[in-house]
């Protein structure tokens, strides 16, 4: 759906490629179309007989622990020696008055929809929130985004989160932070949020993404002796649970909703469980991506939580507009932001053109414990958006090599080396 609207937007902008303009009426049934057709060849490799052919009985239904040692789905009692909680999460729905009989979408069956809302509201400013206001804005809809906190994406750098927001309104989108929705009512025709501050907003769809909560209920988990609450089942760093014979991974147990942990997970869960080598989690380098256009990737701490560990980090800037690959793929927005500490990345935040690819570099230097000066070393090939690494921490070398002491020193070996 992202990339579909963005293909839309390319589509607007030809003139700024000496292209032709063309402004592509959107028929929203044939993009979820589209977006079903790539969802059945990634599902692929989930298909249970995939998983049959290997030797693994997969069964449908709700599960229940009846004890630590035994499952009951179906009526049918599975006992085993191990276990592993993987059940997901869902979206949280916030208790809203009205909202229930106003009716909503989800991230679940917002791709359901044939057509384009003239109107969307998305409560919510976080990455799901943002991804799926910009995929409708740039697909037709007029969209406004209610964001309860001061800042859009409240776990990112505020600054590189404020630089987001401001090139999503100058998109066109409205976005509401420090608001909150008080009462929701549908009529006929449209959907009415009274919000603070007596702001009202109306509306052909409401898209509600203000969150996710882990999927714990009906799994009988107090009759099998597993500790859990409101953030989830709770696990050590082996990813066991209270019940050592017993795993959970993913969002179930958290502490990061996103897919590329729960396979890290799972990865610790198989060590421990299947080949019984002791293996712990290790979330020191974690990065993730909010998919919007730009994107903004982040791992590590930001300016902010470094200072609040006591560090007194130095940050370092550059801009995309000064790198020659993001000038001539007209994708200039956005910068680079490394917090750093006796040479060392303490963290990164990337916003601009395929951040989220830009950001492995940066996790990799950070895992295996390489300086600015390993990447100020290492040759990037030009033009590529990657040289915008060497770029940034090379601002730190400049300000050394153009500093009054180095001039002096230069003057000086020039005198003694004719």
């Amino acid at each position: 759906m992202i990339h579909a609207a963005r293909v839309a937007s390319l589509m607007r902008r030809g003139p700024e490629f000496g292209l032709p303009a063309c402004n592509p009426e959107v028929d929203l049934g044939k993009v979820a179309d589209h977006v079903q057709s790539v969802i059945d060849r990634i599902q692929v490799h989930d298909d249970p007989e995939r998983f049959r052919g290997y030797g693994c009985e997969v069964l449908f239904g709700p599960a229940t622990f009846n004890d630590d040692h035994a499952v009951e789905v179906n009526g049918q009692i599975i006992r085993g020696r191990r276990f592993v909680i993987a059940t997901g999460s869902q979206p949280f729905i916030p208790p809203i008055k009205g909202l229930e009989e106003a009716g909503y979408l989800t991230n679940e069956d917002l791709f359901s929809l044939r057509e384009l809302p003239a109107r969307l509201v998305v409560l919510g400013g976080g990455p799901v929130g943002l991804e799926m206001a910009q995929a409708f804005a740039r697909l037709g809809s007029r969209v406004e985004v209610v964001e309860r906190l001061p800042h859009v994406l409240p776990q990112e750098d505020p600054e590189v989160a404020d630089a987001l927001q401001a090139l999503l309104e100058a998109e066109g989108i409205v976005i509401h932070t420090s608001t909150t929705v008080e009462r929701v009512s549908r009529d006929a025709n449209q959907t009415q949020l009274e919000c603070s501050e007596g702001m009202l907003l109306a509306t052909d769809a409401l898209l509600v993404a203000v969150g996710r909560r882990p999927v714990v209920e009906g799994l009988g988990l107090e009759a099998a002796g597993i500790d859990h609450d409101a953030k989830g089942v709770k696990v050590n760093r082996r990813q066991r649970t209270s019940q050592k014979h017993i795993y959970a991974c993913g969002d179930v147990c958290g502490p990061y909703p996103l897919t590329h942990m729960a396979e890290y997970q799972a990865g610790v869960i198989i060590s421990n469980a299947v080949f019984r080598i002791p293996k712990k989690a290790d979330y020191g380098v974690v990065p993730w991506v909010t998919y919007t256009d730009p994107e903004l990737a982040r791992v590590g701490l930001t300016e902010e939580q470094a200072r609040d560990e006591g560090i007194d980090p130095v940050v370092l800037r550059f801009p995309f507009q000064d790198i020659d690959r993001a000038m001539t793929d007209g994708q200039t927005a956005g910068l680079t932001k490394l917090v750093i500490h006796k040479g060392r990345i303490l963290g990164a935040s990337i916003l601009g053109p395929h951040a989220g690819e830009l950001i492995h570099e940066i996790a990799l230097a950070m895992k295996t414990g390489a300086g600015i000066g390993d990447i100020s070393a290492t040759i990037h090939a030009y033009p590529t958006l990657a040289q915008i690494h060497r770029r940034t921490v090379n601002t730190w070398y400049g300000r050394k090599l153009f500093s009054p002491g180095t001039r002096r020193l230069v003057r000086w070996i020039n005198r003694l080396v004719p």
